[in-house]
């Protein structure tokens, strides 16, 4: 179910109908990636290189090669906070094109079912906020534990698997019932969901390709709710005779 899914949202992403959501959703996901790179240097810049100037004066001239390795782990240290707001951006841009991503594969690999209802613009634009605070504050304790040897990474794909999975398949769910029920289905169904978003987790891992992972996600997970819809109503079938 969760690599057949997988597979599907995969075969999706350079088929000719996805192609304007997938260059919206690459241009909007490289902008606010752009714009994070810039901001985190300019802070870095405001708020640790007047420490070392201050610091330089008084040490030896050799010791200007601190400052030259500092600029190296600096430059490290960047890169990985950004590598870590992709999953707070991937919320964002989800949010945006989640409906326009859901339609597409709804209509051309579920043709015969009744097509999903779009979120209200207002309500998904606070999901999306929500969505963009919880996985930032679940990022910063993943980067906490980047500290402690041994579940450093590991920390990193479950707090992500685990945000990611929740949230991508509570928004495909709630295109067809209301919010309350698409959260009672996820939890019925919280191992699939976090296992699938590990799946998505381990996509955002990897370069250049991770900046498809809005994309990716959201068809992942519309394949995946409607699986997981298609097996538990017989369940509701049966409880109702």
């Amino acid at each position: 179910m969760i690599l057949e899914s997988a597979r599907a949202a995969a075969s999706h992403l350079f088929r000719p109908e996805f192609r304007a959501v997938l260059w919206k959703s690459l241009g909007l996901t490289f902008l606010l990636l752009l714009g994070a790179w810039f901001g985190l240097r300019e802070l870095f810049e405001v708020l640790a290189l007047p420490f070392f100037d201050q610091m330089m004066p008084d040490l030896p001239a050799w010791t200007g090669w601190v400052g030259f390795i500092a600029g190296i782990f600096a430059s490290i240290g960047l890169a990985l906070l950004l590598a870590i707001l992709i999953g707070p951006v991937t919320a964002i841009v989800a949010g945006l094109f989640l409906d326009d991503v859901a339609e597409v594969v709804e209509r051309e690999d579920y043709p015969l079912d009744p097509p999903g209802q779009p979120l209200p613009a207002v309500r998904s634009l606070i999901l999306s906020i929500k969505f963009f605070g919880v996985v930032i504050a679940g990022n910063i304790i993943a980067l906490l534990m980047l500290l402690i040897p041994g579940i450093n990474f590991i920390a990193f794909f479950v707090v992500n698997g685990y945000l990611l999975g929740r949230e991508f398949f509570e928004f495909a769910a709630m295109r067809f019932q209301p919010e309350d029920e698409a959260k009672a289905l996820r939890a019925r169904n919280a191992t699939t969901v976090f296992l699938a978003g590990l799946v998505i987790a381990a996509f955002m891992a990897i370069p250049l390709l991770n900046l498809l992972t809005p994309l990716f996600a959201a068809a992942m997970m519309v394949h995946l709710h409607k699986a997981v819809a298609g097996t538990e109503r017989p369940v509701a079938v049966r409880d109702s005779v």
